[in-house]
Formats: C-alpha cells, structure tokens, sequence
C-alpha cells in the first residue's frame, strides 16, 4: 500500500527535517483542491485512471439504450413481431422473457471492458460507434412499434 508521502515522491527524511515537514505540508496543501478530493500527481498505476465524462456519457447512454432495446424488443414480440438477429433469437428461445438479463450482463461486461482500455483512441471510437448503433436501432424499434 502506498503511503502519502510516496504517493507525493518525496524523499524519506526520518521525520529530522523542519524543512521537510513544512515541503511536504505546502505540497499537501497545494495538491488539496477544495472539493475535498487528493488530486493524484503519481504516474498512472493499474486500473487508477480517471476516465473522461465523455466517454462516462457514453458508456452510460449504451447501457441505458440496451435496456430499451431489450424492452422495445419484447414489446414488438408481444406484438407478433419476429427477431431477426438468430443469436438473440436463440437465446430468447432459451430463456423467454428474461433474455434482457443475459444481454444486460454480457453488454455490461463489454463496456467494463472498453471502460479500462479507454485510453486508447481506438476504443474511443468503438464507444462512440457502439452508442451510436444502439441509439439507431431504439429509434427504429420506436418507428416500429408507433406503426404497428
């Protein structure tokens, strides 16, 4: 575990210098925003990035729009519609009406997934791409279930 003071890379003096203790207060101090939030000023370590909250938009309205999609999908089934992707309609042959869980959990997991390689600008453009698609197949399904 990482202490402050190694979090801050500032040397070890035992606790013997006056003038390492005032440094290492005045860089606390500095590094403290009002929030009330420890900005971090260490290089990147793991899985401690921040992520933008453009790609949290993104992420977010993806998840958001695989539940409407789930439910618009059911709707337009109930009203003898037919799925036309052979992968869910496999899996609603299986599971019925709670074949939104299944597709809730595997898009959950892709999106954690595309969330930890955000940085990468080639997956920023699979977010925006993916939300994208979704936000055109629920439009559809609207289009499709105000005129049935």
């Amino acid at each position: 575990m990482w202490t402050q003071r190694e979090s801050m890379n500032l040397p070890d003096t035992g606790g013997r210098n006056r003038e390492g203790a005032v440094s290492w207060m005045a860089l606390a101090w500095r590094n403290y925003s009002f929030w009330a939030d420890w900005r971090r000023i260490q290089p990147k370590r793991g899985l401690m990035t921040r992520y933008s909250p453009v790609v949290f938009f993104f992420l977010v309205s993806t998840l958001g729009l695989n539940i409407l999609d789930s439910l618009f999908t059911m709707m337009i089934i109930d009203l003898k519609g037919r799925e036309i992707n052979p992968l869910i309609q496999s899996v609603m042959s299986l599971y019925g009406s709670d074949f939104w869980i299944w597709k809730f959990g595997i898009v959950s997991l892709s999106l954690v997934l595309l969330c930890i390689l955000s940085e990468l600008r080639v997956v920023k453009g699979v977010i925006v791409t993916m939300s994208s698609v979704y936000f055109t197949v629920v439009l559809y399904q609207i289009f499709l279930l105000t005129h049935i």
